[in-house]
């Protein structure tokens, strides 16, 4: 088990890895091209409305709810297959498929349509500060019409992909996991290429990156449709609102989407604060979140993507121990890569800042801003990721009730947060604010599982993260002590910049990799071990 979770992990990775710096890349293009002033504000923002909607219905809520039916059909049907002496022809896997994207492209289409015509009500709602200045005719209120506009062109990707989404979680269960990990590329590409070729041919740099958003969600779920050919399992969508397999992953999508949506609420409410502070602070956050987002979705996604769907399959065949086993390997895993990305972005946070971004639009001043906002976010880079393992030991077992619960704790104190923090360190507060949150929710969902005997952390899992921690805070002294003060950065061409970035990852990496095997860390501590 131990041998196909590390395999799998590294597909996934790997093709994270591509999109992640593919992401960068587009982060940098749009650095360049507007900064973070009024069209960056705005197009950031029309790009999060439909993601927000994107992990409700596609990778959060609905995934958490199909995965585990979906692995309990593809069980049944093996084991049918086994008692008939007929091999496995997924027949009830093949209905459920068609069932789900049936009914999910209705409500979807519905949505999606309603999100393009209402798109003034979503800015409204959500951009509340600019409203308000579009009503008194001040500055501001050309940002309410400009995000308007923006919207109405991003909202159909939230059609494409969640079918994408779909897609990728029927192969990701039958464990073909590279397709999915590598669709985010071609997001990536199509962005950056209207930012590079689009500009000239649309009303402004802004608009041309909405219609890269556009032409993304449409190639990602172009992209998916020989995969499932291939695989068996394109089936042709019917609406089955009350069949079985519908009925009970509309049961567990219920609270399972309240619990997802508790994230992206926070995250709204993020930005409905930030839309009230001073021109720049969505900018700031989002290159901030960019920067966390590479760590957390390298290691802590990319392993989540794979113990999800062993979970599922481990439940359905009621083996407890391996259950158990498996989300411990993930702590191991995660610990292993998140302490070294936390200490090294601390350190080389303003350097990282500097090459990736400081060019074109963007100024010495929003380094120094964005990395405040990083310094915050980083503070909880082990709780963001702790969450995308113990929350699937709940949805693997369709409890999708007990995470919504501590959601709503999580989201409560995140708002409580805000207010406290937001008055005394404006946006850098909301950061901490969401920090804070994440850190609450992942220590009740561990407490959860270990109240109810499904997940205690192992002694040799806490002496192995004793370890690593020890490790990665002697990697970032010596990172420290090589590095040049942020003046020093100031004088360098680029081209020292990144000989320089280079120089000290490596050497982070190198003294990281030789603490841990000096403190005895082997190949054996990464085995799913049933106790």
């Amino acid at each position: 088990m131990s041998k196909k979770l590390i395999k799998s992990g590294l597909i996934v990775s790997v093709m994270t890895l591509v999109s992640r710096v593919l992401g960068l890349i587009r982060d940098v293009v749009i650095a360049n091209v507007m900064g973070t002033g009024l069209m960056a504000d705005v197009f950031l923002f029309a790009n999060k409305i439909p993601n927000f909607f994107r992990r409700l219905f596609a990778e959060g809520a609905f995934a958490q709810a199909f995965v585990p039916v979906l692995s309990e059909y593809q069980v049944k049907d093996e084991q049918q297959g086994k008692d008939k002496g007929e091999g496995n022809k997924q027949e009830q896997t093949r209905l459920l498929i068609a069932q789900a994207s049936g009914t999910l492209g209705v409500i979807i289409t519905g949505v999606t349509l309603f999100g393009m015509l209402a798109s003034p009500l979503f800015v409204m709602l959500f951009g509340f500060g600019w409203f308000v200045d579009w009503l008194n005719d001040a500055p501001g209120g050309e940002k309410f019409t400009l995000a308007s506009n923006l919207l109405s062109i991003t909202f159909p990707y939230l059609w494409f992909i969640s079918f994408a989404a779909l897609s990728g979680a029927v192969l990701n269960t039958m464990g073909r996991f590279a397709v999915a990990a590598f669709t985010p590329v071609l997001l990536n590409v199509a962005i950056i290429s209207m930012a590079i070729y689009g500009a000239p041919y649309t009303q402004s740099p802004a608009h041309a990156l909405a219609w890269g958003v556009f032409l993304g969600g449409l190639i990602q779920f172009l992209f998916q449709i020989p995969f499932l050919y291939k695989a068996g399992m394109l089936v042709k969508p019917k609406w089955a609102w009350r069949s079985e397999g519908v009925t009970k992953i509309r049961k567990l999508i219920l609270p399972a989407l309240f619990g997802v949506s508790v994230t992206q609420i926070n995250l709204l409410l993020d930005t409905l604060i930030a839309s009230f502070l001073i021109t720049g602070s969505i900018s700031w956050l989002y290159y901030a979140d960019r920067l966390l987002e590479f760590p957390l979705g390298l290691f802590g996604i990319g392993i989540a993507t794979v113990v999800l769907p062993s979970l599922a399959k481990l439940h359905s065949k009621n083996n407890p121990a391996e259950f158990s086993a498996t989300i411990d390997w993930g702590i191991r895993v995660i610990s292993l890569f998140g302490w070294p990305a936390l200490a090294g972005l601390m350190v080389l946070a303003q350097p990282i800042i500097m090459v990736l971004f400081m060019r074109g639009e963007f100024s010495q001043d929003d380094v120094m801003q964005v990395s405040m906002a990083l310094f915050a976010y980083l503070s909880g880079l082990l709780s963001f990721m702790f969450i995308k393992i113990l929350a699937p030991g709940y949805y693997a077992r369709q409890d999708t009730k007990t995470p919504v619960k501590i959601g709503i704790k999580a989201m409560v104190a995140n708002m409580i947060f805000n207010l406290m923090l937001a008055p005394f360190f404006g946006y850098v507060g909301l950061a901490l604010a969401t920090t804070l949150s994440a850190t609450l929710n992942a220590w009740l969902l561990y407490r959860g599982l270990k109240a109810q005997g499904v997940y205690q952390l192992s002694a040799k899992t806490l002496t192995f993260i004793g370890k690593l921690v020890l490790s990665a805070s002697i990697m970032a002294l010596v990172v420290y002590q090589l590095s040049s003060d942020f003046d020093v950065w100031l004088t360098m061409s680029f081209f020292e910049q990144v000989q320089q970035l280079i120089l000290c990852i490596s050497v982070g990496a190198g003294s990281y990799l030789g603490m841990i095997i000096l403190l005895g860390v082997r190949l054996s501590d990464f085995k799913v071990i049933k106790e």
